[in-house]
């Protein structure tokens, strides 16, 4: 189970994506789960159940099975390094 509090930060769906409303909640949980594999608070071998949970929550949301098959070889293929610990982000703050 995660929790995601309001105020959250994340970009929204990756890549050449096109951000419909069937991507955001999917994206915002495929993004935690990421950061928290980079930050190693979650064992990067969760990494395939949550490329699949991304799907899955496309899926709910509305998103056509294709598209959403396209969206899991999509982060299978090409997402990897974005959920290892050379890939965390650095924290800015607005003065």
């Amino acid at each position: 189970m995660i929790s995601i509090v309001k105020g959250y930060a994340w970009d929204g769906p990756s890549g050449p994506a096109i951000d419909t409303a069937s991507f955001m909640r999917g994206s915002m949980v495929h993004d935690a789960l990421y950061q928290l594999m980079r930050d190693g608070y979650l064992e990067h071998s969760y990494r395939k159940q949550s490329d699949q949970l991304l799907q899955q929550i496309c899926k709910e949301d509305g998103m056509w099975t294709l598209r959403a098959f396209w969206v899991y070889l999509g982060v299978r293929l090409f997402a990897n390094p974005a959920s290892k610990p050379s890939h965390s982000k650095q924290l800015l703050k607005a003065p």
